[in-house]
């Protein structure tokens, strides 16, 4: 295996890991040699996570976390520690909305669901986490956001307001933590094929709109989002800090040129 994706030795925690692209990147972090930590809530479906690893002769283990409850982080922060010794890769994946539709009409307890959990438990996170990383030399933080960071939109505008305060977390851990050899950057999907995502990619009619304006004319899949996740895990981006990369299939390059010469 090429040394600039080897992550032998090297111990994550993926949140939100059971499905999607949390699992996506838990498989992947386990092929490149990691021994991975799967986090979400239901712990049944972070065992079948585990053993489909397993299977291929990765490394891994379960820890059920609901994210928006520290007490629940810290725990699932203790178990690592006691197991593996160490964190050196933290994706931060989980991710709710509960609301959809106009901001002028969104729940106050809806908005503090939102943004609780998609950015302030991350925050807990990396605080639990990154002392730990500076103390052994380094580590690298992966904050899963979205395009909705970088648009707006009449029905997911709080979401957007969620992942793009995510993207700006990074900026900040990055610039306190580079010193350190802590390194913090985040990964801005489009749309992909997960259950997460199913409203909006079920709904024929915008499904046939996002592909219309797609460059690529499809949605993503959830592997194609964890191939980011290693390189950013890896010693590959090791010069790459305070960044977001957007994977999306062109959607924010404009749309496409189809038909015509």
């Amino acid at each position: 295996m090429p040394t600039l994706f080897d992550l032998s030795g090297k111990v994550a925690i993926v949140t939100g890991g059971s499905r999607g692209i949390g699992r996506a990147i838990c498989e992947r972090l386990a092929e490149h040699g990691a021994k991975v930590v799967v986090s979400s809530r239901k712990a049944d479906a972070c065992e079948e996570v585990v053993r489909a690893i397993e299977a291929r002769g990765g490394t891994a283990m379960a820890v059920a976390c609901n994210i928006s409850r520290k007490e629940e982080l810290r725990a699932l922060v203790d178990r690592t520690i006691a197991a593996w010794g160490q964190v050196d890769v933290l994706v931060c994946n989980a991710a709710v909305n509960p609301y959809f539709g106009p901001s002028q009409d969104i729940p106050d307890e809806a908005y503090d669901r939102i943004m609780n959990s998609n950015v302030r438990s991350n925050l807990w996170l990396c605080q639990m986490v990154i002392p730990g990383m500076a103390e052994r030399g380094g580590g690298s933080v992966i904050i899963v956001s979205s395009i909705g960071g970088f648009r707006g939109s009449p029905r997911l505008g709080i979401y957007g307001v969620s992942k793009a305060a995510d993207m700006q977390l990074a900026r900040a851990l990055a610039t306190e933590w580079g010193p350190r050899n802590v390194r913090v950057n985040a990964i801005a999907p489009g749309l992909v094929k997960t259950d997460f995502a199913r409203a909006l990619w079920e709904d024929p009619a915008n499904l046939r709109k996002r592909t219309r304006d797609t460059p690529l004319l499809r949605i993503g899949e959830p592997d194609e989002i964890a191939g980011a996740a290693v390189f950013l895990a890896a010693p590959a981006s090791g010069f790459m800090t305070g960044q977001s990369i957007v994977i999306d299939g062109g959607v924010l390059a404009g749309p496409p040129l189809v038909g015509e010469e």
